[in-house]
């Protein structure tokens, strides 16, 4: 997966007089999009103007042929449930309102596209580019969307209950009540996201990347946290009720409501002060305290510690030592075991999803009696045999990107006996 590097890592006063009217405009465009304003940013933003390429504005587009050049597009209320939209290049697109049910946008490039109010049910979103798209109210229910990236994109009010976000990147995106019930969101990166009144019950969190990410008012009855990094994940308002933490890092439930689970040691509960606010409670108390009593002139000199007692004290310094030491290491050795296993399941089950289309193509072509191009046939059938060796062999989480790799190029491989097929209408 890409990094994104900050927006604004120069320091103002190091940028030139003469380059300021660009910084300004710079700024102005990073801002987040307003619904009045949707458009006029989208059209600033991207390369070119959303909306002045082809006309295909309310088509039925499920059995035509689609010209390749579909940038900045005019495809609103157009029908494309299931067309094979694969690799396309789609950047400023406007898709409002579209309809792509199970639609394969697979590594399509949807950067600065506006799909405001599109239904993409059960489409195939894996590795799908849509940086700085708008999709407020847009449909993503079922929807596969595995290392998808949405950075800095508008999803306020989409609909993604029960879709597979699966190392998805997230990071600064907007989703302010968002449906997310029951979506699986391991590992995704989502700094800085903003799930204000977000629907997120029985979601699935684990080794997710909520750095600085905003959960105000949001419900999060009963989802699972486990080893995800919390630092600065603000919680006021929040349901956690039931909700578990596993293992999971700087964990702050300042504010939150319901009786979460699994709670680390250092964990600040809901209903308990934070530790900044114990701080100052507690140099309030000791301003407040009343005075010492005055001591002795003269006091006596104490006397110095026995050797006994010296002894005692640095064998007890050791013991503790051997317990933190081991304690450290034992703590290591159970988040690695849980970070693999989180890790193989979501490997588990993306070589499973692929295994099974592999089943229903060639159930399809069975019952249509036709059979598709051998090399490719051959090839996703040895990508498929690839994953599951993979999967037997990994011992760590990095071994297991030897699995999504090859399921990677086996989806390409059927992607090609699916064109082949719809293209020649097969070989009896």
């Amino acid at each position: 997966m890409r990094r994104f590097a900050p927006l604004f890592a120069v320091p103002l006063a190091a940028v030139p007089l003469c380059a300021a009217p660009l910084l300004v405009a710079t700024l102005f465009l990073s801002l987040p999009s307003l619904p009045a304003s949707a458009t006029a940013v989208h059209a600033a933003a991207a390369p070119c103007t959303p909306g002045s390429g082809v006309k295909l504005r309310g088509r039925d587009l499920t059995g035509a042929t689609l010209p390749p050049d579909l940038r900045c597009a005019d495809l609103t209320g157009a029908k494309l449930d299931g067309v094979d939209l694969t690799g396309k290049d789609l950047t400023g697109a406007v898709l409002r309102k579209a309809s792509l049910k199970e639609a394969d946008l697979g590594q399509a490039h949807l950067d600065y596209a506006d799909l405001r109010g599109a239904d993409l049910s059960e489409a195939d979103l894996g590795q799908m580019r849509a940086k700085q798209a708008n999709l407020r109210g847009a449909i993503l229910a079922d929807a596969d969307a595995v290392q998808a990236e949405f950075p800095h994109s508008d999803l306020t009010g989409a609909v993604l209950t029960r879709a597979v976000l699966t190392q998805a990147n997230l990071t600064d995106t907007t989703l302010v009540d968002a449906d997310l019930k029951d979506t699986a969101l391991g590992q995704i990166k989502a700094r800085k996201a903003d799930f204000t009144r977000a629907k997120l019950g029985e979601a699935k969190l684990g080794q997710a990347h909520l750095e600085h990410a905003v959960l105000r008012d949001a419900d999060l009855s009963e989802a699972e946290f486990t080893q995800a990094e919390l630092d600065g994940a603000d919680f006021h308002g929040a349901n956690v009720g039931k909700a578990s933490f596993t293992q999971a890092d700087d964990v702050d439930l300042t504010g939150a409501r319901g009786t979460p689970e699994n709670l680390p040691d250092d964990a600040v509960a809901p209903g308990t002060t934070s530790g900044k606010d114990s701080a100052a409670n507690e140099t309030a108390t000791d301003e407040t305290a009343a005075p010492a009593q005055d001591v002795p002139r003269n006091p006596a000199r104490p006397r110095g510690p026995s050797p006994a007692l010296v002894l005692v004290i640095v064998s007890g310094l050791g013991l503790s030592l051997t317990l933190i030491l081991w304690g450290v290491a034992h703590r290591r050795k159970e988040r690695f075991v849980a970070e693999m296993a989180v890790a193989r399941h979501a490997a588990e089950e993306d070589v499973t999803r692929f295994g099974e289309e592999i089943d229903a193509l060639d159930f399809e072509m069975k019952v249509n009696q036709v059979s598709g191009p051998a090399y490719e046939w051959r090839a996703a059938l040895d990508a498929y045999d690839a994953a599951k060796r993979a999967l037997h062999a990994a011992q760590t989480p990095h071994d297991l990107r030897a699995a999504a790799t090859a399921v990677a190029h086996g989806r390409q491989a059927l992607h090609e006996v699916r064109s082949r097929l719809s293209g020649t209408g097969g070989h009896r």
